[in-house]
């Protein structure tokens, strides 16, 4: 672990509220089992400790985002490296932190989600994020909440997509 946490600046911040616990919350971001429901199919795996692994496997069980923890305090922050898993993206973009804070809000819990960098990231690229984070944070909440995620169509992030092309990164 030899990256400086102090040179990540936030680009994309956004705060949900969830009536459940913050113990049910913390299951939810940490566990395959809820991921699976709420993250379009993909499963998170993690080694709750620091150091430890972060994989986000696709429905096919591949390698979708690889990392490692850097905070790790149940039920209440995690701090993760959150590398998505296409050819060149880390080496021309550097790697990408994502923050979970969860906090009691009287019979609720306020999970703020924030994605750091350590350079500056066109809006074209993070435009994905930014539209990605919502749906899966809300369908988590409506996993928690009712018992059922949330079905969210959602297109490509084309702008994104495109910006990635003409930086040379691979793109499924």
């Amino acid at each position: 672990m030899t990256m400086k946490l102090d040179n990540f600046k936030p680009t994309t911040v956004y705060t949900i509220y969830i009536a459940a616990t913050p113990e049910r919350v913390w299951e939810a971001l940490t566990t395959a089992e809820l991921s699976r429901q709420y993250f379009f199919g993909n499963a998170v795996e993690i080694d709750l400790k620091i150091g430890g692994a972060f994989i986000v496997r696709a429905p096919d069980g591949s390698l979708h985002i690889g990392g490692e923890v850097f905070e790790c305090d149940p039920p209440r922050k995690l701090t993760v490296t959150f590398n998505v898993n296409w050819p060149g993206l880390v080496e021309k973009l550097g790697p990408t932190l994502v923050t979970y804070e969860i906090e009691p809000a009287g019979n609720a819990v306020r999970l703020t989600m924030t994605e750091l960098h350590d350079r500056p990231i066109s809006d074209d690229i993070l435009s994905g994020g930014r539209a990605g984070w919502p749906a899966m944070l809300s369908s988590l909440k409506s996993l928690l909440e009712t018992g059922t995620p949330l079905a969210i169509e959602m297109p490509p992030p084309l702008r994104m997509l495109e910006a990635l092309k003409r930086l040379g990164i691979g793109t499924p």
